[in-house]
């Protein structure tokens, strides 16, 4: 697993008129600051990648739908260095992803339709503190 990543199983509580379905509470053990939540569709075989976040802390689900989570370290400091990870996640295996800072991330959408990710990050979106490539950059090696 990728130094730093971490993967919380969440609860959901379903009856007759639909479910709740847990993200991510202030009590958490996980939990390290608000900046921002936003959802993100991606329609099925559509790549979004790569992208990393030198500073916030990135918080995954997949609440329809799903997608594969590819994730790559490059980091100097880090045991996982130059290790790729994929993860899938979708409502029927309910989970949280906690990514690090300066970890490169993408998506594939693998829902028959539009699937639905929402991320909660640790600081309010700013694209300078991003950096992105193209799913096919030769910077990796990975065949999506």
């Amino acid at each position: 697993m990728i130094e730093g990543l971490k993967i919380s199983k969440l609860k959901i509580i379903s009856d007759d008129r639909g479910k709740v379905m847990h993200m991510l509470r202030n009590d958490s053990p996980i939990f390290k600051s608000f900046g921002e939540i936003y959802f993100s569709t991606i329609f099925e075989n559509k790549i979004k990648a790569w992208h990393l976040h030198r500073e916030s802390y990135l918080n995954y689900v997949c609440v329809f739908g799903s997608v594969k989570l590819v994730l790559f370290d490059e980091r100097e400091e880090s045991s996982t260095k130059n290790q790729y990870q994929e993860i899938f996640l979708s409502p029927n295996d309910y989970f949280l992803v906690t990514i690090p800072p300066n970890v490169w991330n993408g998506f594939k959408g693998l829902g028959k339709n539009e699937s639905i990710i929402a991320n909660c990050l640790t600081l309010p979106h700013n694209e300078k503190e991003m950096v992105r490539k193209k799913p096919d950059d030769n910077h990796f090696s990975y065949n999506w």
